[in-house]
Formats: C-alpha cells, sequence, structure tokens
C-alpha cells in the first residue's frame, strides 16, 4: 500500500514563529527560560517572608518582648534573599539570552543577506532600498531584542500568574478566589483587544503604513538636494506626502480602537484591591480569630498591588510581541521569495553572441507585457545598439541578458546556451555593465574601479582608468587614486561618477558588455574621448549598447528600435535612415534639439 505524501505545515507566524527563531540557540534559550521561571518564582518570596513577619508580629501584640528575634531575623534574610535571588537569576537569565539573541541575529542577518543574493536581482528594485534596509536594520534587530528581553519576560509573565493564584488561594481561598476574579476579568479585557481578528489586521496595517511611510523617507532623503534647489517642502513629494497621510489616517483609528481596552484594562489591574475589600470586611464580621484574619487580611492589602504589576508586564509583552511577528511576517516574506532557479547541470560557453528568442516578459503586478515577442541576435565583436522613446523596453532588455528576471515567454541565450542553464555566478563572469544608475561604495576609488575584477593589479586598475578618461580628474584628487569617495569633502559629478564605472566594466574584461546610457553624463568632449576607448578596448567583445544620444550609436553594426515592447525596426545607421521609418523620425528630431536655441526674443518672451 502507497503512503500518502506528508502534507507540508503551514509556515508558522506570530508568537510561535518567535519561538521557533529563538530556538536557533536551544540550550541557551533554555536556560535562559528556566532562570526566568525560578526568578518569577523567587520574586513572591519577600510577600511570604513579610506576611509570616506580620503574623507573628500580630500575635504577641502587645508584648513586643515576648517576639523571637531569632525568627525574625531569619524571616527578615528571607525577604532580602528572595530579592536578592530575583536578581541573581534574572540577570543570569539575561545573559543567557542575550547570547541567543546576538548568536540569532546573526544567523538571521547572515541568512537574509545571503537570500537576498539569490533572488532575482529584479526583486530589489520592485521591494525599494527603504523596505529592504528597514527589514535588514530593524525588523532583524528587533527579533534580537526579543529574544534578549522579551523571551525572558514572556516566560517570567506566564511562570508568575500560576505562583500568583497559588499564593492567592493557599492563604485565603475566599479573598484569593475573589482577587483571582479580577484577573479573570483584566484577562478578558486583554485577550478581546489582542484575540480579535480585527486587531491583527489593524496591526498588519500599521506595519505596512510605517514601511510605505520610511521606503518614501529615504527615497525623500535621497532627493533632498532637488526639492531644496527648487524651494520645496515636503508636500512637493507627493509620495512622501502620501505615506505620512496614509500613516497618519491608519493610526488614529488604530490608537482609538484600544482606548475603551486600556482604559477598563488598567482601572482593573491597579484596583483588584477593591474586589478583595468588601469581601475582607464580610469574612471579618463572621471572624472569631482575629488575630489570624487581621495579618491574612493584611497579607491580601500588602499582596493585591503586585498583581498590577504582572498584568502590565503581560501586556507590554504580548504588544510587543504583535509588533515584533508583523516585522518578521516581512522578512519571512523574503526569504520565501522564491531563488532564482539554478541548472542541475550547468552548461559553459565557447562564444559569446546574445540571442533573444521571441522572448516576451511582464513585471510583476502589471497587466501588460514590457517585452512583446522580440527577436534579434547580438553578434560577438560587434556592437548592437538598441534605441527608441522612454518607457519602450530597452532596459527590460539589458536586465534579461543577465537574468536579473526569468522571460515569460521565449528565450535569452549566450553562445546558444540559454542563460537559465548557466550558474549565476557563471553568467555574471561573463557580463560587464554599466547602467544609467551609478553606485560608488564609499571606499577608494582604487576598490571602487577593482570592484569588477578583485584580482587586478593597480596597473590595470589604473589603465582602465585612463581609458575610461578618468585619470585627469582623479589626480587632482587629494589621495589620487587612494582618495576615498565621500569624505573630506570629495564628492564626484556626475559624470565622474560614470566614467568610474566605465572603469570598473574595463577591469572586469568580460566578453560581454551591456552599456545603459554609459554616456549620459559626458560632455561633447569627454563623450569622443570615451568612444575612442570604446572602439579600443571592445574589440572582440559583444556589446550592447542603449542610448538616447543616437550621435552615439551611428558607428553600431546594427540597431534595433524597440517601440511599446516590440522591435519595430533592425538594421545600420544608414539602412534605418534610408527606410524612413520610425528611427529616421527619431533621428530627426534628435537633430533638432541639437539645433534648438533660445532667442533673446523668446527669452524676454518667457521672462
Amino acid at each position: 500500500m502507497k503512503q500518502r505524501p506528508q502534507e507540508q505545515s503551514a509556515p508558522k507566524t506570530g508568537l510561535a514563529r518567535l519561538m521557533e527563531l529563538a530556538a536557533t540557540r536551544k540550550p541557551l534559550v533554555i536556560a535562559s527560560t528556566l532562570l526566568a521561571a525560578l526568578a518569577a518564582i523567587a520574586a513572591f518570596v519577600p510577600y511570604i517572608a513579610i506576611y509570616l513577619l506580620v503574623r507573628d508580629l500580630l500575635q504577641v501584640y502587645p508584648a513586643f518582648s515576648t517576639l523571637d528575634m531569632q525568627r525574625t531575623l531569619s524571616l527578615g534574610w528571607l525577604a532580602f534573599g528572595g530579592i536578592l535571588l530575583n536578581i541573581i537569576l534574572y540577570f543570569a537569565a539575561l545573559m543567557c539570552s542575550h547570547l541567543a539573541a546576538f548568536g540569532t541575529l546573526y544567523i538571521l542577518k547572515v541568512r537574509f543577506a545571503s537570500h537576498l543574493s539569490k533572488i532575482p536581482l529584479g526583486y530589489h528594485v520592485l521591494w525599494g532600498s527603504g523596505k529592504l534596509r528597514k527589514i535588514m536594520d530593524e525588523n532583524i534587530e528587533k527579533i534580537e531584542g526579543f529574544i534578549a528581553h522579551q523571551l525572558p519576560d514572556i516566560v517570567a509573565s506566564l511562570v508568575a500568574p500560576i505562583v500568583m493564584v497559588v499564593i492567592l488561594l493557599s492563604v485565603d481561598w475566599r479573598m484569593g478566589a475573589v482577587a483571582i476574579l479580577g484577573i479573570v476579568v483584566a484577562f478578558a479585557i486583554q485577550i478581546k483587544a489582542y484575540g480579535n481578528e480585527g486587531a491583527k489586521k489593524m496591526m498588519d496595517k500599521y506595519t505596512v503604513a510605517m514601511d510605505d511611510m520610511n521606503n518614501a523617507a529615504v527615497e525623500y532623503v535621497r532627493g533632498i538636494t532637488v526639492v531644496k534647489a527648487f524651494g520645496q517642502t515636503v508636500f512637493s513629494l507627493r509620495r512622501m506626502h502620501d505615506a505620512i497621510r496614509s500613516y497618519t489616517k491608519m493610526v488614529i483609528p488604530y490608537t482609538l480602537s484600544w482606548e475603551n481596552y486600556m482604559s477598563a484594562f488598567m482601572t482593573i489591574v491597579n484596583n483588584i484591591y477593591l474586589f478583595v475589600i468588601p469581601v475582607g470586611i464580610l469574612i471579618g464580621l463572621g471572624a472569631t480569630d482575629y488575630i489570624t484574619y487581621a495579618s491574612t487580611f493584611l497579607f491580601y492589602l500588602i499582596f493585591v498591588p503586585s498583581i498590577a504589576t504582572t498584568m502590565l508586564k503581560i501586556m507590554y509583552v504580548t504588544s510587543g510581541g504583535m509588533q515584533i511577528s508583523g516585522g518578521v511576517e516581512k522578512m519571512d516574506e523574503i526569504l520565501h521569495t522564491p531563488a532564482l532557479p539554478q541548472p542541475s547541470a550547468p552548461k559553459r560557453v565557447t562564444q559569446h553572441d546574445v540571442a533573444f528568442e521571441n522572448v516576451s516578459f511582464a513585471y510583476q503586478n502589471q497587466n501588460h507585457d514590457a517585452l512583446s515577442d522580440v527577436s534579434f541576435v547580438a553578434r560577438e565583436g560587434q556592437i548592437t545598439a538598441i534605441v527608441g522613446p522612454s518607457g519602450g523596453g530597452k532596459s527590460t532588455i539589458a536586465h534579461l541578458i543577465p537574468r536579473f528576471f526569468d522571460v515569460t515567454g521565449g528565450r535569452v541565450t549566450v553562445g546558444g546556451v540559454d542563460v537559465r542553464d548557466m550558474t549565476s555566478d557563471y553568467l555574471m563572469q561573463k557580463v560587464s555593465f554599466v547602467f544609467q544608475d551609478v553606485f560608488l561604495f564609499k571606499q577608494t576609488i582604487m576598490d571602487n574601479i577593482r570592484f569588477g575584477n578583485q584580482s587586478a593589479t593597480d596597473a590595470q586598475v589604473i589603465a582602465a582608468a585612463k581609458a575610461a578618461q578618468c585619470d585627469d580628474f582623479i589626480q587632482k584628487l587629494p589621495q589620487q587614486y587612494h582618495t576615498v569617495i565621500g569624505t573630506e569633502g570629495v564628492h564626484l559629478s556626475g559624470g565622474e561618477r560614470q566614467r568610474i564605472a566605465i572603469a570598473r566594466a574595463i577591469v572586469k574584461d568580460a566578453p560581454i558588455i551591456v552599456l545603459d546610457e554609459a554616456t549620459a553624463f559626458s560632455d561633447p568632449e569627454n563623450e569622443y574621448l570615451i568612444q575612442r576607448a570604446f572602439e579600443k578596448l571592445m574589440k572582440g567583445k559583444t556589446v550592447i549598447m542603449i542610448a538616447h544620444r543616437l550621435s552615439t550609436v551611428r558607428s553600431a553594426n546594427q540597431t534595433l528600435v524597440i517601440d511599446q515592447g516590440r522591435l519595430v525596426e533592425q538594421g545600420t545607421h544608414e539602412q534605418l535612415l534610408a527606410n524612413g521609418g520610425r528611427y529616421s523620425a527619431l533621428w530627426q528630431q534628435y537633430n533638432q534639439t541639437l539645433s534648438w536655441k533660445m532667442t533673446r526674443k523668446e527669452a524676454s518672451a518667457n521672462a
């Protein structure tokens, strides 16, 4: 008989998921929970000692000279020992929990960073740097705080009520029962507040609103120079403004939804003695042993206020756990994003033609194709230019070559091999990139260029910099090639940063080069020099050059015209002009912009 396949268990969420994460350092976590439980028990020892001491005092009243001083001192030391033991045990619990937390934090950050490197690179753009930074820096850090601080408190908040109930019922079950009734009512209110589905949904909305506002804030700070240059405020950046308004609209109802619950809960936990006093008075009316009754009644009046401390700790632990669990869900959403599939039998190539074969592609959450049935071949040793209007799909082609995304139809090949049949590391070795958005690390110029090839010598780095026309401005920097970007007032212009990125690609010396607006920030003089460098250094390589400035692609071996995700024209510059189609129109528009100038009359009219 065939066995039924075991059903995969649903991913854990909430407190169960937090405990699963804490279990990565199981021995330390177990030690921490045991010590925290013992500390919670020790915290009640002083109350027992005080109760016994009060009873002894009432029994000898008013003849205090007959009091057993040895027993009295022992009870005093017992109270002090309970306090001291609670401190020592709780401190030891925190030591173990912190060690477990730091180990878990290390594992989670390494795992998260490692997974980020395995998922398709396009997802980084879709998620946004602000959200990813918040998950890495805040959400995962909060898990460390949960294990280090809140986990021992959770254990204590679970053990303390049990010990408390035992003590309440042991001294006098009648006054204990009515005190427990107050606890049950307070618990019911707290469970109603935290346990209903509405509260969970509100917490999820709160987390999403916080993430959106954080992402918008990062974008706003990055664009602050533009905002300031145009004399605008935060309201001019609609995304930031809308994110703040959405957060405000969410958080006010969220806060108000807790108002009645919190008011009732705080009133009850801080006034449980109001439940005990009437019952205590009724018991006193029928008491015969007034010494026992008085000592018991005094004990409850002293002990009951400690219930508030225990209940408030449970409330804060629960609230903090809900907020942290929302952050964990965001982390898990990234971790559950499928890694880029790797071939079981990876292939290698000896040629480096790049071919698109009936490629179609659509971005996530978009109902239209960014590319539709695109086919072309970029030959090795030739320059293939890609032009067309903005939003037509040019950069999408550049992203599909190194497999930032997987195509939804057709295939992309290098040397006749589907890029999905190569490992990501091997494919990345074959491709150098220079994109329009340049990112430079806060390291030396030398290190930034060498990032393209970690084994490159200083001489090779300098040669690449010279080829990319970087050497002149680098020589003028305080430490030349050893100048750290972003320190001591060292900031590079857009064109200089672009040329550093070109040098980085040159030093990598990959057989396939993808240039996405690589000369976008170059002035005419440097554009000519960079083009000369490209002609020399890209000889024999497969070059895909995307450009809006059509003068940079006139000498390309072939030019592809992409419009609305489709390949509408293909040929050399001369052939496409002769066809009189889309490329010819773009060329005319480009030349008109070059000859455009503002006359004095127009300037006066606009003033």
